[in-house]
């Protein structure tokens, strides 16, 4: 297979992560070292469609490796979730003779992945980058270490004007159904509670919240919440607390897209390139129809259906402790 592979093209696809430009640097100078071309696919599967495409050379991706977002610009679209769609982006990569696809985004992103290959029969390699770290077969997505630690410091300012105002705060991260970014920071910022897709529903925790006590000696309380676009996130949950006890200061603050700007972290930085690197390696063996993720500190090749269909858990050891640390 390694002498089959010449070209390969190379995106970013979905809501876009810290990190992502340390891996295109890293896909980019390990192909060009094993003496494989890259071609650079602009705007995502939009831009394969369209054809917006142009090879890369390292001087491309020189000094980008501490830059947020990704250099070449990530979209969804609605036309590749089509057969007439992916028939489109074949030719695109037939034109460019591009002879694999190397994919850096989530699970949306790897299920694209997955339907072109099947159709088309090229090899797709995905990267896992998503500030929600909610892919199965990684302990760690590009992104997840900096978006935790912009929560976190964003939580570090809140909690100083919640105690001078005696106020409960109602923080929305990111995470619409995986609660790492909001129990972590939950953690690492001191939180009271952390209100998660993965226990009981967003009532029953309130409630639980509520019958713990949740003011006791405490001067202020912050309560982090995954957001939820159906059920109204962290303003639904303080309207019913306010509700229920109208003697207290209660306020939201929802972090929204400051989570996904950002300078990486080391992290991040260290993840995206050994992630990189691996991508490439990964093709020079043969592997087809897969994401290179870490396990344990070690590299693995993990089937994309399965990071597709499996479902990744919080460890249930962090929900307890910040239970016990709440007190």
């Amino acid at each position: 297979m390694s002498y089959q592979i010449k070209t390969i093209g190379l995106l970013t696809s979905g809501g876009d992560a810290p990190g992502m430009n340390a891996a295109i640097r890293a896909i980019t100078r390990a192909a060009i070292y094993h003496n494989i071309r890259v071609k650079a696919i602009y705007r995502g599967y939009k831009g394969l469609i369209a054809g917006e495409i142009r090879e890369f050379t390292t001087q491309d991706v020189s000094n980008i490796i501490q830059r947020g977002g990704t250099i070449i610009k990530s979209a969804r679209s609605d036309e590749f979730m089509t057969k007439e769609g992916r028939a489109k982006a074949w030719q695109s990569l037939q034109r460019e003779e591009i002879d694999a696809l190397i994919v850096i985004g989530g699970n949306g992103s790897f299920a694209g992945a997955l339907a072109l290959t099947e159709e088309y029969d090229i090899p797709v390699i995905g990267l896992p980058g998503t500030v929600d770290n909610d892919l199965w077969g990684t302990d760690f997505t590009i992104g997840y270490d900096t978006a935790l630690n912009t929560v976190m410091e964003c939580v570090d300012k809140i909690k100083d004007t919640a105690s001078s105002h005696e106020r409960v705060f109602f923080v929305e991260v990111m995470g619409r159904d995986a609660g790492f970014l909001a129990l972590n920071s939950a953690i690492a910022a001191g939180a009271e509670a952390a209100i998660i897709p993965e226990r009981r529903t967003q009532e029953e925790q309130l409630e639980a919240y509520i019958g713990n006590g949740f003011r006791k000696s405490k001067n202020s309380s912050i309560v982090i919440v995954s957001e939820h676009s159906e059920k109204g996130g962290a303003q639904a949950l303080a309207d019913k607390l306010k509700a229920q006890h109208p003697e207290y200061d209660i306020r939201v603050s929802i972090l929204g897209h400051l989570q996904r700007g950002g300078s990486p972290t080391a992290n991040d930085r260290i993840l995206a390139s050994r992630l990189g690197v691996a991508a490439i390696q990964s093709l020079l063996e043969g592997q087809r129809t897969i994401m290179v993720g870490v396990k344990d500190d070690e590299v693995v090749y993990v089937p994309l259906t399965k990071t597709i269909n499996e479902h990744k858990d919080v460890k249930q050891d962090k929900v307890q402790a910040l239970h016990i640390l709440s007190i």
